[in-house]
């Protein structure tokens, strides 16, 4: 039997879906933008950084954010917001001639004629995405294709980072959009920081000058539960001496905390909860990961990326992926690859993380990845998405 609890949920979601449905005959605000990122989580990834530059070069659109309940704690003081759900939520959805998400509006919405969609999405793709992943069963059994194909149809316009994106994104999410080969606002920040913004950003984190930050930032899997790092921070610390700092950044599907507790040597920091992976990204000396994205916006910074892929062949087996990341070929391959915890330590004791051939492979590796990062992304989002001509600078 629905408990009263339950029922009143019920009746609540039936009155706002009803009036939703009154708010779609209302006039669409040719000056509002509906802001997501990660399911309503708050202010982050390339719609944050659309939205900061569209407050600068178009003012008179009124940017909201969707955020749900349990994330309303992450809206940074003064940034508009409505929570996923209620009734200003809804009508904000009707009404909001712009909407832009990096992937996608949790609860469904109906998308109106006049609305504009911009998808940016989240990352460069390595692991397969959309209908590719009908040839991985553990992957297929929990996505709905209709509905991947449905939420590709409200899209207007999708954004990419490099072609290999373009190329990806045309096969998987088939549409009638228009492609924005433009490049990713989150990555301007890699070309605009300037060396007083990355020192304060390190002595925030608690880094001393001398050191040698190392992010650890390893992705999710879909055949483990909960976060299982593939290395022991505290070891590669304990390792590598106090010369070195380690910060863990478990992905967002874990929570905010990487759960590796207090460490002994207190140069091992959980920074999972910090609200902007831009900011670790700037901080650190070098990136430790897997199979994550961040490799390839990291790569923007032409900083040593160091490959650690102990679970490769099964990883490979149970996602699929578009390219053999541990090949060693140019282009394929950011730098040095290891595949246990003691390879790690060596590949920094001889100093192959920073070396030339490690050099080498990242060039080639941003040459194919990078081509549009150049600081400017935003601004050409603004403009193309928002129609903001160029006669309105500074304005």
């Amino acid at each position: 039997m629905p408990t009263r609890a339950s029922v009143k949920r019920y009746v609540r979601r039936q009155v706002m879906r009803a009036a939703y449905r009154t708010d779609l005959h209302r006039p669409l605000d040719p000056n509002l933008a509906v802001y997501g990122a990660y399911w309503n989580r708050g202010v982050a990834c390339n719609p944050a950084a659309i939205h900061a530059k569209a407050r600068e070069l178009a003012p008179h659109i009124r940017g909201v954010w969707a955020v749900s309940s349990r994330h309303r704690g992450r809206m940074p003081p003064g940034v508009p917001y409505v929570i996923e759900g209620s009734r200003p939520y809804w009508r904000a959805m009707a009404t909001a001639t712009y909407l832009v998400n990096n992937s996608s509006f949790p609860g469904g919405f109906t998308k109106r004629p006049g609305q504009r969609y911009l998808q940016t999405h989240h990352g460069t793709p390595l692991k397969t995405m959309g209908l590719d992943q009908r040839a991985y069963p553990a992957l297929a059994r929990k996505a709905d294709f209709a509905k991947i194909l449905a939420h590709v149809g409200q899209w207007d316009f999708s954004l990419s980072a490099n072609p290999h994106s373009t190329e990806v994104w045309d096969r998987v999410y088939p549409g009638s959009y228009q492609r924005l080969d433009l490049g990713y606002p989150r990555n301007d920040v890699y070309s605009t920081a300037t060396a007083e913004d990355i020192a304060k950003i390190r002595a925030e984190l608690g880094i001393h000058a001398d050191q040698t930050a190392l992010l650890y930032a390893p992705t999710h899997r879909d055949y483990r539960e909960g976060f299982v790092p593939d290395l022991d921070p505290e070891h590669l610390a304990r390792e590598l001496g106090p010369k070195y700092a380690v910060l863990v950044r478990a992905h967002y599907f874990y929570g905010r905390s990487a759960g590796i507790g207090g460490t002994p040597t207190g140069r091992v920091r959980d920074v999972t909860a910090h609200p902007r992976v831009e900011e670790l990204c700037l901080a650190a000396d070098a990136l430790i990961t897997d199979y994550s994205s961040l490799a390839f916006d990291y790569a923007c910074l032409d900083r040593p990326i160091v490959v650690h892929a102990p679970d490769w062949d099964v990883y490979r087996s149970t996602r699929g992926t578009y390219f053999d990341l541990l090949s060693g070929r140019p282009g394929d391959t950011p730098g040095a690859v290891t595949a246990t915890s003691d390879e790690l330590v060596e590949v920094f004791r001889t100093g192959e993380w920073c070396s030339p051939a490690s050099a080498a492979l990242r060039t080639a590796f941003r040459e194919r990845f990078c081509p549009y990062d150049d600081g400017h992304a935003a601004e050409r989002v603004v403009r193309r998405f928002f129609g903001v001509p160029f006669a309105l600078r500074g304005r």
